[in-house]
């Protein structure tokens, strides 16, 4: 299973097995755009913590998701849920020859139209 990249758009929080987590909506069409039915979400993790970083070099293995320390994962999924454009970068050659959102106007006018969207979806 591979990480997506690319630029995704929150939605809502809700409740699952890893407690308060927030849907992400893929927006790259090849990339990530299946990421709602890989339920790729950003949720708290234990091992996201300095300590773990420090000493082992790395702070685990999410199989996808975005994850954040467990005592900010409330805060974070607060400010930043409902339409928030989110970006995971990796360079890979064919997503930085097709991505669209890699140009800035391009990202602009599609996250201004998105986030209409979003907004009118959550009423």
């Amino acid at each position: 299973m591979k990480s997506p990249i690319g630029l995704f758009i929150t939605l809502n929080p809700y409740i699952g097995k890893h407690g308060y987590a927030l849907r992400l909506k893929g927006v790259e069409r090849g990339f990530n755009d299946t990421a709602q039915k890989r339920n790729i979400v950003i949720h708290k993790a234990w091992y996201v913590n300095k300590k773990m970083a420090k000493y082992l070099n790395w702070v685990g293995r999410s199989l996808g998701c975005f994850v954040v320390p467990s005592k900010d994962a409330k805060r974070i999924i607060d400010t930043i849920k409902g339409g928030t454009a989110l970006y995971a970068y990796y360079p890979l050659k064919k997503y930085l020859q097709t991505s669209h959102f890699l140009d800035f106007k391009k990202a602009d006018l599609f996250y201004k139209k998105m986030f209409i969207s979003v907004k009118i979806a959550s009423h």
